[in-house]
């Protein structure tokens, strides 16, 4: 784990557990809500799963479960990978509140063990602003298609690279050249919900935002063939792109030439 890594950790497991019960209630509370109705509770996601049921599915950085759990629910068999403590008991205790199981494995996404998860996964998703907590876009999209099966999809969706020059979803982010390849320090994520003398305390993360054209390339790159791209709205500003997701299948025929 690089020095980066270790102080990502840091900030996302800095009170990380009672940031998502003042956000999405009690583990018990939020179960709740995803047992009423698991489908809405995937929002904009729900229409690019169909029917989940038995489908390994590998949720990257999938956080306090706020997916995982309702896909779950749905009858999918659902890995979370993620950096934070703090998230997996969320997530575990949410997931236990609902009748339902999750595995989480708390490590460095980079160095998953392959030989248990290569080929493993039929479906890889992840959303929410992750890809900028790593700093070399092939090898991270390379091991996004080893953990899938032949014929498996990967759905991600992620902040759009215009916020790289503005803050167009409005996060309190640094913003930057639009080429720029510096890791830059800076907030994380749940700090701005804070008031200043907390907001002080809170510890940095390091990111590296990446351009469109690095983020399609490396898909491709990796054995991937894209099936869909969309750009959705800002949320703040229906004017400008806010975040954008992608649909890939892996290469089959590529992969195996290797």
């Amino acid at each position: 784990m690089d020095k980066y890594t270790e102080q990502n950790k840091i900030a996302w497991e800095y009170s990380a557990y009672d940031f998502w019960v003042s956000q999405s209630g009690t583990p018990s509370e939020r179960a709740k809500k995803d047992l009423e109705n698991p489908r809405a509770m995937l929002k904009n996601y729900a229409k690019y799963f169909d029917d989940v049921k038995g489908l390994k599915i590998a949720n990257i950085c999938g956080s306090c479960g706020k997916k995982a759990v309702p896909l779950s629910i749905l009858g999918a068999s659902v890995t979370i990978f993620d950096i934070s403590k703090e998230n997996k008991r969320y997530a575990c205790e949410t997931a236990a509140s609902a009748g339902t199981h999750i595995d989480y494995v708390v490590g460095d996404i980079m160095n998953i063990d392959m030989s248990i998860y290569e080929r493993y996964f039929d479906i890889v998703f992840m959303e929410g602003g992750i890809l900028h907590y790593f700093y070399n876009i092939e090898k991270f999209m390379g091991i996004m298609n080893k953990l899938l099966k032949d014929g498996g999809k990967m759905i991600y969706s992620d902040f759009h690279p215009i916020n790289k020059l503005i803050d167009a979803l409005e996060l309190g982010n640094k913003t930057t050249d639009y080429f720029s390849t510096d890791i830059m320090e800076c907030e994380m994520a749940h700090a701005r919900f804070y008031d200043d003398e907390k907001r002080r305390k809170f510890p940095k993360c390091h990111i590296r935002r990446y351009t469109l054209s690095e983020i399609i390339n490396s898909v491709i790159n990796s054995g991937f063939i894209i099936k869909s791209f969309e750009e959705h709205p800002a949320w703040t500003n229906p004017k400008l792109p806010g975040e954008f997701t992608l649909v890939a299948d892996k290469n089959v025929f590529k992969y195996c030439k290797k």
